[in-house]
């Protein structure tokens, strides 16, 4: 039974989104694992063999031990009912207490394809009479991660200080090198993610920070962890 399942559309997303925070609930003893979507390719720089290389040595950056793909097709994710069905099963077997998926509005279709489909999936997971592996299970919340292609900033829900795993994030990140290469003027994806951890950090008067987003209330029992 896991803690958090992260759900990325594409491997590098979900490290991209809440490398910090994955590092941070792994530090604090929880288990956490990561489910991408698709295998990303193609990709300018990449191949199938280049990016499994990558994503696992991003894991092992993180200290991420449990992470799978469901194999779903790059560039036409979609929301079915077949993929709908593969992911309940995941659910089902891995048995999170929280899913985390992108934020809803995206300018990647894929993104926007996976939410809706963990938002189904989730649904699905929880229910009897079916032919879906396991037991019937339903994931407590859904929180949402931001991904590099957000351009409509909403309020999030709430911040969380990365600041002492913002390091082991940058190294995760930095395992993707065919999809991250240097840039010789403007601004690089990885320049954008550090300078947006930055901001959302100087926002709850930390240095580093990643936002999420929640569509369903956020329930506390006690005041003891907000600052």
């Amino acid at each position: 039974m896991l803690d958090a399942l992260v759900i990325a559309p594409h491997p590098d997303d979900a490290e991209l989104g809440m490398g910090g925070t994955i590092s941070l609930m792994l530090r604090a003893g929880m288990s956490v694992g990561i489910l991408d979507l698709t295998d990303g390719e193609p990709t300018p720089r990449g191949s199938i063999d280049i990016r499994a290389r990558e994503t696992a040595a991003a894991s092992a950056a993180l200290g991420v031990t449990w992470r799978e793909n469901l194999g779903l097709p790059n560039r036409r994710l979609r929301a079915t009912l077949a993929a709908r069905g593969r992911l309940a099963g995941v659910i089902r077997m891995a048995r999170p207490r929280w899913l985390f998926a992108p934020h809803w509005i995206d300018a990647h279709p894929d993104h926007v394809a996976a939410t809706r489909l963990v938002e189904a999936a989730r649904f699905w997971a929880k229910l009897t009479k079916c032919e879906l592996p396991g037991e019937p299970w339903h994931p407590e919340r859904v929180y949402h991660y931001g991904c590099v292609h957000l351009k409509a900033v909403r309020q999030p829900s709430f911040v969380v200080d990365i600041s002492a795993t913002w390091d082991s994030k940058c190294r995760s990140l930095d395992c993707y090198a065919s999809q991250f290469p240097p840039r010789g003027d403007g601004l690089g994806t990885l320049d954008r993610v550090a300078a947006a951890d930055a901001w959302w950090g100087s926002m709850i008067g930390t240095r580093h920070g990643e936002p999420f987003w929640s569509r369903e209330p956020v329930a506390l029992k006690n005041f003891a962890s907000l600052f």
